[in-house]
């Protein structure tokens, strides 16, 4: 009979299957023996860090072979095949993501979702999801257990686009449990460690670490959550119609005399549906900017483009962030133009009296006022964020 063992278990929302028990014993409400049959499965755990730690110490006892691998990304959802598995170790199909991702093109059948598995390591490479990859999964085996770094910059003569470590063009992309980095350092300039231009891209429980212009949400429809995010200047930037919900910002050290700004968002039309949303989510400091930093000044964001949309509702905003909360991009930023919106942000961070007196700056007094900027309205995200398998709040 065939069997399938119970491998991997990424809170309930991500799960992979082996074939070693039987299939009974996976539902375990309609098994003979239920209590054996839930011993099997991790318990739900308090903390997402506890979640964090069992699931690296799952992930490292993991033994699929090539026509054995099963994952579940959803609970109840569809159990789908493993295509690939990248391991430094030799244990995989590749030793690199680069490989499996070029191997993808050639393996896969039409647009349906090609699903890789990538397992603990520090992988130095540069990565492209071309445009003819669309619906590719990347899954990983936690925060800092998989790692994509590299540490090209624009001091080092690249264009900023051309810096990122892990770039992606195609639509659908989806990653799990992986660590982006840019270590090219403050003195550097900008240097990215993920641009993606992919349309309906989720990432759940990802970290992006770099500097200046760490994370790139360059544009179309992009969903983040449960993700951390490290940087300096104009650490979340582009001109994407993007939610980040539930995630945990920190800023960084940077050059002496420079200001971090979070958010450098580029709409550019006031017709345009663009913008950020920081949803429900933690603004702190990283423990490398202490109170000995005093000269710091940090700032929720500055408007790279005229028409300039971000909004922070629900968030915790550490005493670090300024009292005037944003910034001028340069002399010539149009604060008529740009909306920029606060509401129900909590944290000695979040007080709104000494905040600019600009035209386009709002504080939101209402949920209904608020609502627009939900993953369900702002996002369109019913319609698309369940087939991806990660958890989301619709609503304010």
């Amino acid at each position: 009979m065939a069997k399938l063992c119970l491998m991997f278990f990424y809170s309930i929302t991500t799960l992979v299957l082996s074939r070693s028990i039987s299939c009974a014993r996976i539902i375990c409400n309609n098994s003979p023996f239920p209590e054996l049959c839930n011993s099997l499965i991790v318990p739900k755990l308090e903390s997402r860090e506890s979640q964090i730690k069992a699931s690296m110490s799952q992930a490292h006892n993991l033994s699929m072979t090539s026509d054995d691998r099963l994952i579940q990304l959803a609970e109840g959802g569809e159990i789908k095949q493993v295509d690939l598995v990248v391991a430094q170790d030799g244990s995989g199909d590749f030793s690199t993501v680069v490989e499996a991702i070029e191997a993808s093109e050639n393996r896969r059948t039409g647009t349906e979702r090609f699903i890789i598995y990538v397992k603990s390591g520090v992988y130095v490479e540069n990565v492209i999801i071309n445009s003819s990859m669309p619906n590719l999964t990347l899954i990983g085996e936690g925060i800092d257990a998989t790692v994509i770094t590299n540490n090209k910059n624009v001091n080092d003569g690249y264009e900023t686009y051309n810096t990122a470590t892990f770039k992606i063009l195609g639509s659908g992309f989806v990653a799990i449990g992986i660590t982006f980095e840019n270590t090219a350092g403050p003195e550097k300039l900008q240097a990215v460690a993920l641009l993606s231009a992919s349309d309906l891209s989720a990432f759940f429980r990802c970290s992006f670490k770099g500097y200046q212009d760490t994370l790139c949400v360059f544009q179309q429809r992009q969903f983040y959550r449960e993700c951390d995010i490290y940087g300096t200047v104009d650490f979340i930037f582009g001109d994407a119609i993007a939610v980040l919900q539930d995630c945990n910002i920190y800023l960084r050290k940077p050059l002496f005399g420079q200001q971090n700004t979070i958010t450098a968002q580029g709409r550019t039309d006031s017709s345009s549906v663009t913008g950020f949303v920081i949803h429900n989510s933690r603004v702190m400091a990283a423990p490398e900017l202490t109170l000995a930093d005093g000269w710091v000044r940090n700032f929720l964001g500055r408007p790279w483009r005229d028409y300039s949309r971000v909004v922070f509702v629900k968030c915790n905003l550490g005493s670090l962030i300024d009292p005037q909360g944003w910034m001028s991009y340069h002399d010539r930023s149009a604060f008529d133009k740009l909306y920029y919106a606060e509401y129900m942000n909590s944290g000695e961070g979040a007080n709104t009296t000494g905040r600019v007196r600009w035209p386009g700056f709002h504080v939101l007094t209402s949920d209904q006022e608020a609502e627009q900027f939900s993953v369900r309205n702002f996002l369109a995200g019913d319609s698309w964020i369940p087939q991806t398998g990660i958890p989301f709040d619709s609503g304010i």
